[in-house]
């Protein structure tokens, strides 16, 4: 079967847009990217601060209620069935819940071959590059960077504190063209 899913798993701040733009100019095929950003950015704004949605504390701290899982639920089944209606689609996910959140996706994708892939960065890089960005809470790349990964397994991993975003892209572009992962 062909690869038709790449999962981009990190902490706020660590690469994996950059990645997954990236990936879009090295891929021989159209892929579309989304990623975490796009589903609450679709959400109503009461959603942003109610306690059933999600929340962003004052350190960083991310929490989310069941309204927010609800929607999550819905639109990670839509993305699973727009790859198996032939769309090739790159993730950008930050997996708060470590193993739990990625088996929410392992669960709707069931029979998609799926590459699944740990974006690495040191906390003081995605610091510097969250203060840099000026659009997340202070304190969120921190608090996530080793947490997003706890019990998560991966085909491949990449350190974006050590490897620029395209070199990065190329290294992954380059293992779905390995025998394993068709």
């Amino acid at each position: 079967m062909t690869l038709r899913m790449i999962v981009l798993n990190g902490g706020s701040s660590s690469g994996k847009s950059t990645i997954a733009r990236c990936l879009q100019d090295v891929l021989p095929d159209p892929w579309l990217t989304f990623g975490a950003d796009t589903l609450v950015d679709a959400m109503p704004a009461a959603m942003l601060t109610a306690e059933s949605g999600i929340g962003f504390a004052a350190d960083g701290e991310v929490s989310v209620g069941p309204a927010f899982r609800e929607l999550e639920a819905a639109w990670i089944a839509g993305v699973a069935a727009m790859v198996r209606a032939g769309a090739r689609i790159v993730i950008d996910e930050v997996f708060l819940g470590g193993a739990e959140s990625q088996q929410r996706w392992v669960r709707e994708l069931d029979g998609v071959p799926v590459l699944w892939v740990g974006v690495r960065c040191d906390s003081d890089v995605a610091e510097q590059r969250e203060l840099a960005r000026g659009d997340r809470v202070p304190g969120m790349a921190a608090s996530q960077a080793e947490l997003v990964h706890l019990g998560v397994r991966y085909d491949l991993e990449v350190d974006s504190s050590r490897t620029g975003a395209m070199e990065c892209a190329r290294t992954i572009a380059a293992w779905t063209r390995t025998p394993t992962a068709e």
